[in-house]
């Protein structure tokens, strides 16, 4: 008499398949979250020192033109860095640069506790810039690596959002560390060094997501190495895309100095509110906008800079504080909408070898554009008066964003032509 065989239910291929891909799934999610919560991280400490400018410039006695420059001096080392770092992680793996970057990242932030004036701010910006524009393309890209296959739009949204929410971050906390918290100079950096150790040490017990290659020592000669398709896509965004970053620079360095002039008794934490009103509209927009066709989001929001820049102007022709808030407000939802359409544009049907340099490519140009025109700003500021560069400055933001506008129209009949040849 035989021993009866364990009943065995075959399981069908694609249930295989399904189970399968839900593993795989559940493994990417934890480092998922990581590595957004990193590039969060790093554009949050980015934005920390805003509501702080008008503390730095009462106590050391610094004019507008110096706080541009150390605004500028973090973004042109963030640029430099991109240019030099930005594919560095396709060679060498995401994780020996994320936990690198994030060490440096750490020690800018001490250095920045312990600034005592303009020139040790600077070099602290300028360490952090090399640490952030390290970092930003290969946590962007380990999000790419990461996606899950049944939701392939979440990385590019994750992208989006997540430095714009940090952002968001970094100025509100900053703004509530200036109102409650003893030396909140020093307490705000001392909170984002533990956190960006935190984060490294965790990095470390990631599974590394690239495919590291030789060739990591010349990838660090300055280059921007963009592939055809997302080449076409950011050509057609660019000026747009310079046209919200530079809108965003001006009121990340002089935003605090526009609401003094505007309303001079208001509280000190009103300066870096402002900031937070752009970048929380941002991210609120990003997410919003999430289903929306990336053409239409970036014409869309090319079109709100317009409004955006005239209501942020009447608030100096009498409309006062609540008219610069809401010019904010309405910056915001530009710059969620071109950043989200734009990024999008660009990473679709990216291969895996030129994730990290198409992201360094367009933070590149985000940075460029966000740094040089509030340099300009502090120059015309210095020269000429906070009330006519911001004219100046609001019209030629508004010109580029319509000029965006052609292009944009043309890249869309361009997909729309494609997606019906492409048709069966």
């Amino acid at each position: 008499m035989r021993s009866p065989m364990p009943a065995v239910t075959p399981r069908a291929p694609a249930q295989c398949s399904s189970q399968a891909v839900r593993a795989s799934t559940s493994d990417r999610a934890a480092p998922f979250v990581l590595h957004a919560s990193v590039l969060a991280a790093l554009l949050a400490a980015s934005s920390a020192p805003t509501p702080l400018y008008a503390h730095y410039q009462d106590a050391w006695h610094l004019n507008a033109l110096t706080i541009t420059v150390v605004f500028s001096a973090y973004s042109l080392t963030l640029l430099l860095a991109l240019l030099t770092t930005g594919a560095l992680s396709d060679h060498l793996g995401r994780r020996p640069v994320l936990v690198g970057a994030l060490l440096m990242e750490a020690a800018a932030m001490v250095l920045l506790a312990s600034a005592g004036g303009a020139g040790v701010l600077i070099a602290a910006r300028v360490l952090q810039g090399a640490a952030t524009g390290a970092a930003t393309s290969a946590a962007g890209a380990a999000l790419l690596d990461l996606a899950d296959p049944r939701r392939p739009d979440r990385a590019a949204l994750t992208n989006t959002i997540a430095p714009v929410a940090g952002m968001a971050a970094g100025v509100l906390t900053a703004t509530l560390f200036v109102r409650f918290a003893p030396a909140p100079t020093v307490t705000v950096y001392v909170v984002l060094a533990v956190l960006f150790a935190a984060q490294a040490a965790a990095v470390t017990f990631t599974t590394e997501t690239a495919h590291p290659h030789p060739g990591g020592l010349r990838s660090l000669r300055p280059q921007l190495a963009v592939p055809p398709s997302a080449r076409r896509a950011l050509l057609a965004a660019g000026t747009g895309v310079v046209a919200i970053w530079a809108l965003g620079g001006f009121y990340s360095s002089l935003g605090p100095a526009l609401v003094r002039l505007v309303a001079p008794g208001a509280p000190q934490a009103a300066g870096g509110m402002v900031f937070f009103t752009l970048t929380a509209a941002a991210a609120l927009t990003v997410w919003t906008l999430r289903r929306t066709a990336p053409h239409a989001a970036a014409g869309g929001g090319s079109l709100a800079v317009v409004p955006a820049t005239a209501l942020t102007l009447s608030g100096l022709h009498g409309a006062g504080l609540p008219a610069v808030y809401g010019g904010a407000a309405l910056a915001g939802i530009a710059f969620g909408a071109v950043s989200q359409g734009a990024l999008r544009m660009t990473l679709a049907s990216l291969d895996a070898q030129d994730r990290a340099a198409t992201l360094a490519a367009y933070y590149v140009l985000s940075y460029l554009s966000m740094s040089l025109p509030a340099i300009a700003a502090g120059a015309a500021t210095q020269h000429y008066g906070l009330r006519t560069a911001a004219h100046a400055y609001a019209v030629a933001t508004a010109l580029l964003a319509v000029a965006a506008l052609p292009a944009l129209a043309a890249s869309r009949r361009r997909a729309a032509h494609s997606a019906h040849h492409d048709l069966p």
